[in-house]
């Protein structure tokens, strides 16, 4: 199944705000800039699609396939963003070009990228 690189950006954001407590669409919509209605609709069908789960209190968390998606592309970030700054791109750039790569970089790319670096990861 092909997921969308909004989706992937939905579910690494949930990921990242999970790490700091609990989550709300409130928090995405102010993490990722974008309005809460938006964020809304997006959240519902993610929710349908069984990549998060939404309580009754209205916090979100990814389920086990949610979560698998969310870790892979947040990996994607940190491994490459450490890559452009090893090379001297500024950090800020290079989470910029990370989040850019870490959707379209295929799994045998960043797996030499990961191996190339080896301690930098």
């Amino acid at each position: 199944m092909i997921i969308r690189e909004s989706a992937e950006m939905y579910m690494e954001t949930i990921l990242v705000l999970s790490k700091k407590g609990s989550v709300r669409s409130i928090d995405i919509a102010k993490a990722m800039n974008f309005s809460r209605p938006s964020v809304s609709v997006t959240i519902h069908n993610l929710e349908k699609e069984k990549y998060l789960v939404i309580s009754e209190e209205g916090l979100i968390s990814l389920t086990e396939k949610g979560l698998k998606i969310a870790e892979t592309i947040y990996e994607r970030h940190t491994v490459i963003s450490k890559l452009l700054e090893s090379i001297g791109v500024p950090a800020e750039i290079a989470a910029a070009d990370a989040c850019k790569i870490e959707h379209d970089i295929s799994p045998e790319t960043f797996d030499c990228i990961k191996n190339k670096l080896g301690n930098l990861c």
